[in-house]
């Protein structure tokens, strides 16, 4: 009987094959949303939010089943966050992240293998995605969102990379860094208006909390697309299914 079969699913999903290097950058980046916690402890919210993002983003680089269930932990918490914040486009995009995470659990344990586009697909995808972004802009500005033309970015781009992370396309991790460097900004500036009173939306420990989880999240989404071109990611839809 090999390993995989000697434990349970949960256990397979948790623990089993991973790489010195993941346990540490895991283990520093969830530190990260305790320690902004710990500074501002203003949003126990937020901190659920970073810490389970983080979990689901980790989980999907390996690609495992499991990932789904820290992003629906994530993403309810993320929904409360950016309704405080009048992050309008990010809260619509975390209702449907929502309703994504039951359709990504059916997926991935129906669908094993990952997949990629030809090169001149990939190119109309990516050039949809710019031109959503700018409606999205435009849109998000005339409710008067805040940072419309990043805010845009979360919620349109963001459709498109969850939807090709659903059906296992290696090019969603590409789109996931474009959103992670917008959110940092978004975020950033944010915290940055609270700081100097140029705001009383939204509170310092939640939007702290999304700078460190989107600064994590960059991070992880730049080495989940270098294992997924790679091939190393679990193809099985979870280890142990």
């Amino acid at each position: 009987m090999d390993n995989a079969k000697q434990h349970g699913w949960w256990f397979n999903q948790l623990f089993t094959n991973w790489k010195k290097f993941e346990v540490i950058y895991v283990t520093i980046l969830i530190l990260l949303q305790m320690v902004v916690y710990a500074i501002v402890p203003d949003s126990f919210i937020g901190m659920i939010s970073g810490v389970g993002g983080v979990l689901c983003l980790v989980y999907g680089m390996k690609g495992r089943k499991i990932s789904f269930i820290f992003g629906l932990i994530q993403c309810l918490a993320m929904t409360y966050v950016a309704w405080i914040s009048h992050a309008y486009g990010s809260f619509a995009m975390d209702i449907i992240y929502v309703i994504s995470q039951p359709i990504g659990w059916y997926m991935w344990g129906h669908d094993e293998a990952t997949h990629s586009f030809k090169k001149n697909t990939r190119r109309w995808i990516f050039i949809g995605a710019f031109v959503a972004w700018a409606i999205g802009w435009v849109v998000l500005a005339a409710l008067n969102g805040q940072l419309p033309y990043f805010d845009s970015v979360n919620f349109v781009v963001s459709i498109i990379a969850q939807l090709l992370y659903i059906l296992k396309y290696k090019e969603n991790w590409s789109l996931w860094i474009v959103v992670n460097i917008a959110n940092v900004l978004y975020w950033g500036i944010l915290t940055v208006q609270i700081l100097i009173g140029a705001t009383s939306i939204g509170t310092l420990g939640a939007n702290l909390s999304q700078v460190a989880l989107q600064a994590a999240l960059l991070f992880n989404s730049i080495y989940a697309n270098r294992v997924w071109a790679r091939g190393e990611a679990d193809n099985e839809g979870g280890a142990g299914k």
